[in-house]
């Protein structure tokens, strides 16, 4: 049965090219000690000989094979001629591997480490952004059950009429934002509308109905002016 080698490292040599084959020296030491009365093993050289089709499937070069910690499996040979073989015993290579680099991997563990923290801060973040939705509760639905005091009705925003004397004005903005917030914190206008009854036409409160409209009040609190 023949015998199986292993042989881990990288190439000492430059990379030799043939016509089906490549070839290349690899070197490994002994071990630290030897069994008592022996003589301490020290480095053994070896040429390793790869068809050409599996060393191109491992995506090696000539420069970058003198760099990347390679594995190889295969057989002793003695039939290769020793100008194609310089190294003391010849490996016949049935499967060669390149290893992984050990800053690579850790430059990758680093990277997953990384991409790992930014999904548990996305997480979290729509979690916390999910439970502040659901404490603001929607401006129009507050309005239903919370009016501004002296409210006497609550109509549909629709159904208000404005005249065109108020289309042509334009409220204070500084004073209309203040409003917009006001109602953003409490969830109320103010002060009800002044329309009137029957045509509900708007009499007074322009710059609360503008605010109405723009925070999109299904409904707001008003106070009805009689027709004379």
């Amino acid at each position: 049965m023949p015998h199986k080698m292993t042989l881990t490292g990288s190439a000492t040599g430059p990379l030799r090219e043939y016509d089906r084959y490549v070839a290349f020296d690899m070197r490994e030491k002994g071990s630290p000690s030897a069994p008592k009365g022996l003589k301490k093993s020290t480095f053994i050289s070896y040429t390793v000989f790869v068809a050409k089709k599996a060393f191109n499937k491992t995506g090696l070069t000539k420069k970058s094979i003198m760099h990347e910690k390679i594995l190889v499996q295969g057989e002793p040979t003695l039939d290769i001629p020793i100008d194609e073989c310089p190294g003391e015993i010849g490996i016949i290579c049935f499967q060669i591997t390149v290893l992984p680099n050990k800053n690579d991997k850790e430059a990758n563990e680093s990277k997953d480490k990384k991409e790992a923290k930014q999904e548990i801060s996305k997480a979290q973040q729509e979690v916390a952004a999910t439970k502040q939705e659901e404490k603001q509760e929607p401006v129009a639905k507050e309005a239903k059950t919370v009016q501004p005091k002296g409210t006497t009705d609550v109509v549909s925003f629709d159904d208000i009429i404005v005249p065109e004397a108020f289309l042509k004005t334009r409220p204070n903005p500084v004073k209309t934002e203040e409003v917009i917030e006001f109602v953003k914190r409490t969830g109320h206008l103010d002060k009800p509308l002044t329309i009137e009854k029957g045509s509900k036409v708007l009499k007074d409160g322009y710059r609360r109905y503008i605010v109405a409209k723009t925070v999109k009040m299904d409904k707001v609190p008003v106070v009805y002016e009689y027709q004379k």
